[in-house]
């Protein structure tokens, strides 16, 4: 086992410091991004119960089957926790329920299998059940100089793939081939995998979560291209919108407004706003110009282990922005049966403002 990062004994040690100062008497936590962010161990989720129990008063426990104990010693869990194997045929609920305490209030992190949920709570009938969101959430938000470091590899490979995408034939050729394209260049700049890349064109541009198919891209298409990947563990999420050729009438209005949107919300963050705020920003713009109600999403999400985790930028997120805390800012206007527009970048607050993680041009770009 390779020297464990110190950075995982301290997240552990706030996770648990975090729970006890919310009254929680434990947390459990099921294979999921969480886990790794918390123990660097990152199995496969099955039916058999992997889960990681953390309290105020005692050290880590990982509970693990047996079968998989190897691993979990061979990572940096086995440092870092105890680890307390099951064999096939126990009740894995109830060697979890000897772990937690008699009473009290316990939480579980949002990636349990609801088998799971049902399990301990059964076994341990005497908790109060909760989500550990609240904790472990607020904890992934806020990353450290080498997630951030990561966070900019993988927008600077979204970025260089765009720009290699913008010189490549777009008419004549389907939404599922120039989704190929991206795919392609996504992993040719770095990225591990290429987890989503829509390609939207005409109409289809219409539907912000439009999955690419057969259409065949032609003059005058407005296309939405929105995609992204992991690196290095971390994830790359941006949006561009382009027009193959002579644009359709209207169009430059309203990639006016996602554009000045997008300009605006992006200027608003920094140190102590509520998220929601970048959100009313982005709205208010577009908002003015008309396009309210085709305005349809939330202004951004959360990124970094996750393509979509917390903070959120949308109306009744109060989370306060701190230094570290990464996420997009993507408006949109979508004309149903004509085109839609979505500009999208990661963002980064830094101590006195913001750093955008992605830098490819925002300028209307025409492809071939």
């Amino acid at each position: 086992m390779s020297q464990i990062p110190e950075r995982l004994r301290e997240r552990l040690r706030r996770a648990a410091s975090d729970a006890g100062a919310r009254g929680l008497g434990a947390v459990v936590v099921a294979p999921s991004p969480d886990l790794v962010y918390l123990t660097g161990y990152d199995p496969m989720p099955f039916e058999r119960p992997t889960l990681l129990i953390l309290r105020p008063d005692r050290d880590p426990v990982l509970l693990v089957p047996e079968l998989e104990r190897p691993l979990a010693a061979a990572s940096a869990a086995g440092g870092l926790t105890e680890l307390h194997g099951w064999i096939d045929g126990v009740d894995a609920y109830a060697e979890v329920a000897r772990l937690l305490p008699a009473h009290g209030a316990a939480a579980v992190n949002d990636r349990v299998w609801g088998v799971h949920v049902l399990g301990l709570q059964a076994a341990a009938p005497e908790l109060d059940w909760s989500s550990a969101a609240p904790i472990l959430g607020a904890l992934r938000a806020r990353k450290d100089a080498d997630e951030l470091d990561a966070l900019r590899r993988a927008g600077a490979a979204a970025d260089a793939t765009f720009a290699d995408i913008v010189g490549l034939p777009f008419a004549g050729r389907t939404e599922r081939e120039v989704a190929a394209d991206l795919a392609r260049l996504l992993v040719e700049h770095g990225h591990r995998t290429a987890d989503f890349t829509i390609v939207a064109g005409g109409p289809n541009a219409a539907s912000p979560h439009h999955e690419p198919g057969e259409r065949s891209i032609s003059g005058g298409d407005v296309v939405v291209l929105d995609f992204g990947g992991e690196l290095d563990g971390y994830h790359s999420d941006t949006t561009r919108t382009v027009v193959v050729g002579e644009p359709p009438e209207g169009f430059g209005t309203v990639y006016g407004f996602v554009h000045a949107a997008q300009e605006a919300a992006v200027d608003e963050v920094r140190p102590g706003l509520p998220i929601q705020e970048v959100d009313r920003v982005a709205r208010a713009v577009i908002t003015e110009g008309g396009f309210g109600d085709r305005f349809i999403h939330r202004t951004g999400h959360g990124i970094g282990l996750e393509v979509h985790e917390p903070p959120y930028a949308v109306e009744g997120d109060d989370t306060v922005l701190e230094a570290g805390m990464t996420f997009s800012v993507e408006p949109g206007i979508y004309l149903p049966g004509r085109f839609g527009v979505r500009i999208e970048d990661i963002v980064a607050v830094t101590d006195d403002g913001v750093e955008r993680l992605n830098r490819s041009t925002r300028e209307l770009q025409t492809v071939g």
